[in-house]
């Protein structure tokens, strides 16, 4: 798989849909050393078995070969319905990318392409897909489908969120948590992807807006998007450096290392509490570094799938 090769033939994120389909396809060929092991190109025509569920359609060649339980699918069955959210504040275009390379992505562009790979999945398994993109406003708005032309429509709205260059792209997350939450009727998988980085500090309210989320018996994941070494370890060389809040304008000059262990402390403060209050409300909280691969977000995905019921 030659991403970066694809990135540059493409002049970017404008083949959004292949990228996608070369992380679903690296994924699936590293599945010998995950839980999902024999699982490869089946699983768009199976399930994982729940215990309960009838043993009727349970797949015995596929156990010989794997010793998991999966259940063939059928075209009449009633599929999921996924919603995904993405936080598009000026934080998220951070780094700055003067090119697309992989491994270098910043978090929106990283947020994109899990969300395509996510929607490859999604589209095999024939689940409808809704969307959501928010900044200073609510950006975008569709409800879940599940025809090719609003795949399609979709992807393209990915690849103008990451060509666009926010400035000043303030947010209260909250606010349009509260809104997306309310577009959402039917019971749906949600995956969340942000930074949790905002201009407003009222803890309380935005973590009240996630257990929003949860409303009609939601299933909710939380892809915490981040860039571990610089927005957490705070890893920059100990020279005079200008600090810029994207969002705001506001800056500072200092040198890293007289901040950098109370940076790091109050940083890691706010993730811990975010974590337990994921875990208080049932939401799954995944790290999601946007320096490393993909594997998280589609593993996480084949967990929730298979328990969705």
């Amino acid at each position: 798989m030659n991403l970066q090769a694809e990135l540059n033939k493409t002049g970017g994120f404008k083949n959004l849909e292949l990228l996608a389909k070369q992380v679903v396809e690296g994924f699936i060929a590293g599945m010998h050393k995950s839980p999902f092991h024999g699982f490869s190109a089946e699983f768009a025509e199976h399930k994982i078995y729940n215990q309960g569920e009838s043993t009727k359609h349970i797949d015995w060649k596929l156990y010989a070969k794997t010793d998991k339980l999966f259940t063939k699918r059928y075209d009449e069955e009633t599929n999921l319905r996924c919603h995904l959210i993405i936080d598009n504040s000026s934080s998220m275009h951070y780094p700055q990318m003067k090119e697309f390379s992989i491994g270098k992505l910043n978090k929106i562009a990283f947020s994109a392409l899990a969300s395509a790979s996510l929607m490859h999945i999604l589209k095999k398994q024939r689940d409808a897909i809704g969307m959501s993109i928010y900044s200073d406003a609510y950006d975008f708005y569709s409800p879940e489908k599940g025809s090719e032309r609003h795949h399609q429509m979709l992807l393209g709205q990915l690849s103008n969120m990451v060509l666009s260059q926010p400035v000043n792209k303030q947010t209260e997350t909250y606010t349009f948590l509260h809104q997306i939450a309310e577009n959402i009727h039917r019971r749906s998988l949600i995956f969340f992807f942000t930074d949790m980085f905002q201009t407003s500090t009222d803890d309380t309210k935005l973590f009240e807006a996630l257990r929003h989320l949860k409303y009609n018996k939601h299933e909710v994941v939380l892809f915490h998007v981040f860039d571990k070494s610089k927005e957490l370890k705070f890893d920059f060389d100990n020279t005079p450096k200008r600090f810029i809040d994207v969002e705001t304008g506001e800056f500072i000059n200092l040198y890293p290392d007289t901040i950098k262990d109370s940076y790091e402390d109050n940083v890691q403060a706010y993730f811990d509490e975010l974590r337990l209050k994921c875990g208080q409300y049932q939401i799954k909280y995944v790290e999601a570094d946007i320096n490393k691969s993909f594997d998280k977000i589609l593993t996480t995905y084949m967990v929730e799938r298979g328990k969705f019921k």
